[in-house]
Order: structure tokens, then C-alpha cells, then sequence
């Protein structure tokens, strides 16, 4: 099994956002966005940091701990 990297699809069920929204808001595509929520695709730094402006969270709250 592939190791997750990300918590993006946690936070979004937390939130209560769908990755449609997510996708619109970013101007990516619904696919795309799904990528990174199933740890297939990661985020640029730059998407991270979008992605984290839009849920109110911080960078380090999307990414998993490696002592997880």
C-alpha cells in the first residue's frame, strides 16, 4: 500500500468541502484534485499553500507526520 503524504482529503471531509469545490477554487481540475486527495499526485508547494489559505489550516496540517 502506498504511503500518504498528504491529509488534504481528511481535512476536506472535516471541513465539510468536496473536491469539486476544491478544484474550482484552485482552477484545477476535478481530476487533479482527486489525485492529490487519493496520494496518487502531490501538490507543488504553491498549490499546498493554496490549498491551505482555502481550508484555514496551515501547510503542516495537510501534510502527514512521517513518525505516523
Amino acid at each position: 500500500m502506498a504511503k500518504k503524504l498528504n491529509r488534504i482529503k481528511v481535512v476536506l471531509v472535516e471541513k465539510g468541502i468536496s473536491q469539486t469545490e476544491l478544484a474550482e477554487k484552485l482552477g484545477k481540475s476535478f481530476s487533479t484534485v482527486n489525485a492529490y486527495c487519493a496520494n496518487r499526485q502531490q501538490p507543488s508547494l504553491e498549490v499546498l499553500a493554496q490549498i491551505a489559505d482555502f481550508l484555514s489550516v496551515s501547510m503542516k496540517d495537510l501534510i502527514v507526520d512521517s513518525a505516523d
